[in-house]
């Protein structure tokens, strides 16, 4: 295999993992944690459910963390590494705004490998140290105002990241290859980022 198709065997693989598994465990995470939203039983017992699933240490291995360190290293090799033409000449509106969409792939992309360490570190990570998964413990870290602020701009980068990731995995895919559908592909990315991130956002701040 030539440099060339390592490349985009890389490419393809890195841009699925984003979707599959990753960003469906993005969507069932803030889903259970806008259980909290309802009550502080409520996330409880979905964060409970999700503890104790069958073989849990293997699939947060293998089908989280695994994926989540090759797309998050990989991701910065790329964000490092890749040409951006913000500046250069543009061909038309949906041109200049793919070329924006592309640089902040990038900047969310490094911004979201940060917030996830941090965030497996201060709740996964704790439990090897005594501590459970519950209410309260969520509730002590976002009573910090930084690590509340800091959480909201982890979570909107993280959903961005996902949703604007849907379109280029559309293209990667070779699923949307016309103007039109990569268009339309572009609003659907939009809508799917503004209503998880209201998902995302009303979840944390019911921990306040």
């Amino acid at each position: 295999m030539s440099k060339q198709d390592s490349s985009f065997a890389l490419r393809r693989l890195h841009s699925l993992l984003g979707v599959i598994p990753l960003g469906v465990f993005l969507i069932q995470h803030l889903l259970v944690n806008h259980t909290a939203t309802r009550s502080e039983e409520a996330f409880n017992v979905a964060a409970g459910i999700m503890a104790n699933l069958p073989f849990v240490l293997f699939l947060e291995i293998f089908v989280i963390y695994l994926p989540i360190l090759f797309h998050g290293i990989y991701g910065v090799y790329i964000a490092f590494t890749a040409k951006y033409n913000i500046g250069g000449k543009q061909y038309g509106w949906h041109s200049t705004y793919r070329n924006w969409m592309f640089l902040l792939q990038r900047v969310s992309g490094v911004i979201t490998f940060i917030f996830i360490a941090i965030h497996v570190y201060q709740t996964r990570v704790q439990v090897f140290f005594g501590e459970e998964i519950n209410f309260d413990l969520v509730a002590q870290i976002v009573d910090n105002p930084l690590w509340l602020v800091f959480y909201i701009i982890g979570i909107v980068a993280t959903v961005f990241h996902f949703a604007n990731g849907l379109w280029a995995f559309m293209v990667t895919w070779g699923i949307t290859q016309s103007d039109k559908s990569q268009r339309v592909m572009s609003y659907v990315s939009a809508i799917i980022f503004v209503a998880v991130t209201i998902i995302g956002i009303r979840a944390i701040l019911a921990f306040i």
